[in-house]
């Protein structure tokens, strides 16, 4: 990822956090395969596991699954056969990038300070983005029991954390959350066998915060009222963001 020192997030918890509000991740290898594409992308959801929450080094596990029919499982169980060392572990890192819901296009008209001084500006996009890299253990031998677990807890902490922390289904009157419990036993054991687990250590993870901090104070604020004047629920959600990292531009360079 390219961060300029003005967009970067080195917050732990706030990047941890991203991911477990925003969890719908997009896994990309680049596997060599004499019968699968070399890059291969898929949208999964994942959970975050972390030992320790308060300790602000720790990066942390994703947990997710795919379907065995997937090409991209298929490459990796590919992979992970081929290596004799690998202990189900690919040897290839891996990534997982994670965007937040709230992004938009900035038209050069929101710079009130900058356009009519010298016209020297251009659009650009103000977006917020996680990437998380790693090394890859993939539980695919329905066989083993220690990937039987590891299913098991996947989709189970995955539906909790869905229903409640997404959904917030979190009990009382019509808000109860859905668990894998109501479904029955046999049909949940028949799932399991047509997906596959993918455990991944977290090695390095970047954070970016793209919200015109790269501006100045006056043209900030120009795209605050930009947005604010779109009267749509996107753009009054942008003219916070740029609000909340404006602040916390000028609380750093105090």
């Amino acid at each position: 990822m390219y961060l300029r020192a003005v967009h970067a997030e080195l917050n732990i918890d706030l990047l941890r956090d991203f991911i477990r509000d925003n969890p719908l991740g997009i896994l990309v290898t680049a596997l060599q395969s004499p019968n699968f594409p070399t890059i291969q992308c898929s949208h999964i959801p994942w959970v975050l596991d972390a030992i320790n929450e308060d300790k602000d080094t720790e990066l942390g596990k994703l947990r997710g699954h795919l379907a065995r029919a997937n090409p991209h499982s298929k490459a990796l169980v590919e992979a992970v056969k081929s290596s004799t060392h690998s202990n189900g572990s690919l040897e290839q890192e891996v990534s997982v990038l994670f965007t937040g819901p709230t992004h938009s296009y900035v038209t050069p008209k929101f710079y009130i300070k900058s356009k009519p001084a010298t016209g020297k500006v251009v659009p650009t996009w103000n977006y917020s983005a996680v990437q998380a890299y790693g090394r890859a253990k993939i539980l695919f031998d329905s066989r083993n029991p220690d990937t039987t677990l590891f299913l098991q807890k996947q989709i189970n902490d995955l539906t909790g954390h869905s229903e409640e922390h997404i959904m917030h289904y979190t009990g009382g009157e019509n808000l109860s959350a859905w668990k894998v419990s109501d479904a029955p036993a046999t049909y949940i054991d028949q799932l399991k066998k047509a997906i596959i687990g993918i455990e991944i250590d977290i090695h390095r993870l970047e954070g970016k915060f793209k919200m015109s901090q790269e501006m100045g104070e006056e043209d900030r604020e120009g795209v605050v009222k930009g947005f604010e004047s779109l009267k749509t629920e996107n753009g009054l959600k942008m003219a916070r963001l740029v609000e909340e990292r404006g602040a916390m531009k000028n609380a750093k360079s105090v």
